[in-house]
């Protein structure tokens, strides 16, 4: 137990000292010359604005926060924002929280088994189980939260889809342009469906800012990753490539996602008599086989005791 706990409190004060020191590293000069040379405009207010969401801190770390592989950041960067994570530091965020909920989960082991005497009388195997364990959930923790996060709005959107194509499709044949109804549309789903809220704004702003439509509506059928918004893209530049009516192909898609809701929810209502059974077998047949055996094996005990007292 001593050689751990010596172990890991030198690994834990190594890990600390490091972070301390790069924390507290000056900024080098070049780098800042560097910067003022790409964004002469850094004191006017926009450009405080368009550097707000970095984190001056976390770029000390960026080799460490970020993966080397073009490929690998590009997917993370991806799932984060699927997730609903925006910001520019959000892979250096995910790491750094894997890293810093890793390590505080090691030290609250460490300290369970070494100086609250939860170790006392276990073996060296089990010893350590109980000092990493902790370290692995707090490390695999972050990556659970965005899964759950990423599927959960992914629910989200598919629920909202219909209804924000029902609004477009309103809002077009009103008069309105495919900019003006996206801008409509993400105000109105805000209080009911965030998420497809959020996605909708990111679009109105990108084409605002003077982003090609065809690539920022691409983009949000990546950044989404459901199939129906993905179709629904597809139907967009397609009507756009060909010259048809917006309001036509929003009317046809928007009837195709009103009978998918349909078939939804009748499938969820067709697999619900098959998730109820085995609930049912749980909950029935253990009453119902003690109310029908239970005097059966009463009375035969009786009848075996007084046999054995006849004896």
């Amino acid at each position: 137990m001593g050689l751990i706990i010596i172990v890991g409190a030198l690994g834990f004060v190594m890990v600390a000292s490091v972070l301390i020191a790069y924390m507290r590293q000056p900024e080098d000069p070049l780098t800042k010359l560097k910067r003022a040379a790409a964004n002469p405009g850094k004191t006017e207010p926009g450009a405080r604005l368009r550097q707000a969401d970095q984190n001056a801190q976390l770029q000390k770390f960026a080799k460490f926060l970020e993966p080397e592989d073009v490929n690998e950041l590009s997917a993370k960067q991806l799932m984060l924002r699927q997730a609903g994570y925006q910001s520019r530091d959000a892979v250096r965020i995910f790491y750094f929280a894997q890293m810093t909920l890793g390590l505080l989960g090691m030290a609250a082991g460490i300290l369970y088994t070494g100086v609250l005497g939860g170790g006392e009388g276990m073996s060296t195997q089990k010893t350590m189980i109980y000092t990493l364990l902790p370290g692995a959930i707090g490390y695999f923790l972050p990556k659970y939260w965005v899964t759950r996060r990423v599927e959960a709005r992914k629910e989200e959107i598919t629920r909202g889809f219909p209804d924000a194509l029902d609004m477009m499709l309103v809002c077009v044949e009103a008069g309105q342009s495919l900019d003006q109804c996206i801008v409509r549309v993400s105000a109105e789903l805000r209080a009911s469906y965030r998420a497809l809220a959020e996605e909708f704004q990111i679009v109105a702003y990108e084409m605002k800012a003077g982003k090609d439509k065809i690539t920022v509506l691409n983009d949000m059928g990546e950044r989404c990753g459901v199939q129906d918004v993905s179709s629904f893209v597809t139907v967009l530049v397609q009507s756009a490539a060909f010259g048809t009516s917006i309001s036509d192909a929003l009317r046809v898609y928007a009837g195709e996602m009103r009978d998918k809701r349909v078939m939804r929810a009748e499938e969820a209502a067709n697999k619900l008599p098959t998730k109820m059974t085995l609930a049912t077998m749980m909950l029935t047949v253990p009453p119902l086989l003690i109310i029908l055996v239970g005097p059966s094996v009463h009375g035969i005990t009786q009848l075996g005791n007084m046999g054995g007292l006849a004896e």
